[in-house]
């Protein structure tokens, strides 16, 4: 299936890095977290991606154009310009298409743009700052199963500061540090939709989130895919800091049992 990550938008809590670069170009560990999402549906065969760029697009299209190259060592005669590689290093059987979806374009315009490129056929949609441990076969089945147009991806994200538990003498009853929230879903990304999507999307710019989603809402074509495992966003550099320490300790996103 093919697979559609937005990568367009300015990523303003994170300009220590994105004043130079994209967000999705930001580095977890050895690699862009760009790359780290497409290897997580890679890593389920699905390796055709289409990727909404917009803010500082050609830094992205600059780092696919050059990817081969940088996964090969070569010996360069420095007099005739000639390059011999070898030894390339991965095998990467992706296709990657990079398409300028406009610099102030939202996330509705920017699906809604890349519809000559998907067609008539079911796909993925995910954004490009965020990480999991889905399991993307489970999730598929799932949207097969109810046959509805929209699957989005529901998480419970860690809490930002420990929990407190207070009863109505001001005692505190329980202290939990960082815990997983109970209640409160929000949409994770790693998204399905049927073709007819692009019909609920209008031509005007438009958040995806907003007048697309309520309107599937209230079509009750949406549902949502429970997931209680691993999730994280980088929105922030303390977001990112996260994320590299995960990915020294092994990187829970990872999927080292599947080829």
């Amino acid at each position: 299936m093919k697979v559609v990550i937005l990568a367009g938008g300015f990523g303003t809590r994170l300009a220590e890095y994105t004043e130079s670069i994209p967000k999705p170009m930001v580095n977890i560990g050895d690699f862009p977290i760009l790359v780290h999402i497409m290897n997580i549906y890679a890593n389920y065969g699905h390796k055709d991606f289409y990727l909404a760029l917009g803010y500082k697009g050609y830094v992205i299209k600059e780092f696919f154009k050059n990817f081969s190259n940088q996964n090969k060592d070569f010996t360069v005669n420095l007099k005739s310009g000639k390059i011999n590689y070898f030894n390339q290093t991965k095998n990467i059987e992706w296709n990657v298409t990079l398409v300028d979806t406009g610099k102030d374009s939202l996330t509705g315009k920017r699906i809604k743009l890349l519809q000559p490129y998907i067609g008539d056929e079911r796909f993925f949609i995910t954004y490009g700052d965020g990480l999991s441990n889905i399991d993307l076969d489970q999730l598929l089945l799932f949207h097969k199963t109810h046959k509805k147009i929209c699957t989005v991806t529901a998480v419970r994200p860690p809490a930002r500061f420990g929990e407190l538990n207070i009863n109505n003498n001001s005692e505190v009853r329980s202290f939990k540090e960082k815990p997983q929230l109970n209640e409160g879903w929000i949409n994770g990304g790693f998204m399905v939709v049927e073709p007819d999507f692009f019909n609920i999307i209008p031509d005007e710019n438009v958040m995806l989130e907003k007048e697309p989603m309520e309107k599937l809402t209230n079509r009750k074509e949406i549902m949502a895919y429970k997931h209680e495992g691993f999730w994280q966003c980088m929105d922030t550099l303390r977001d990112k800091k996260l994320l590299d320490k995960l990915y020294e300790k092994g990187a829970p996103w990872i999927l080292n049992n599947r080829s």
